[in-house]
């Protein structure tokens, strides 16, 4: 099972926070700072496992964001690095080549589409297509919806 997924830049910003188990701000916090300053102080070529207290931690960085993974001790690190790229994947077909500025500014989505993704810390959908055609249905689902507003206001 996952426990949390976080997102931070190179400059230990954090920019995506997922977390599938109960864990007060305070620790979470806590656990933000270490893992950061953790994974940021690593060399490029270091292996992208880590044991940290009782998980394992599986990061992997694409351009300027670092997308790390806590997982019990118990599971496969391999999954858990192909579940990191799969992520990236489904980001890079909805922004066309996702950058940080694309998190940032549309932090909702990404929120959406990890939701589509993974629940409750498990795989729900491995097909990207499967998972493309819901976060679509979605975004046409909101476009009815603001034009029916627009529609009330303008001739309400």
């Amino acid at each position: 099972m996952i426990r949390f997924l976080l997102l931070f830049s190179r400059q230990g910003k954090l920019r995506l926070q997922k977390w599938f188990t109960a864990i007060s701000e305070r620790e979470k916090k806590k656990i933000i700072r270490d893992l950061t300053t953790m994974v940021l102080a690593r060399q490029p070529r270091s292996c992208n496992f880590l044991h940290w207290r009782d998980l394992k931690i599986i990061y992997k960085r694409y351009a300027s964001l670092y997308f790390c993974l806590a997982i019990e001790n118990q599971e496969n690190e391999l999954i858990a690095l192909e579940v990191i790229h799969r992520y990236v994947e489904l980001l890079d077909i909805y922004f066309g080549n996702v950058c940080e500025l694309d998190i940032i500014f549309n932090f909702e989505k990404a929120y959406f589409i990890l939701d589509e993704f993974l629940i409750g810390g498990e795989v729900q959908e491995t097909s990207k297509q499967m998972v493309n055609r819901s976060i679509e249905a979605s975004d046409m689902l909101q476009e009815d919806d603001s034009s029916d507003w627009f529609e009330v206001e303008l001739f309400g």
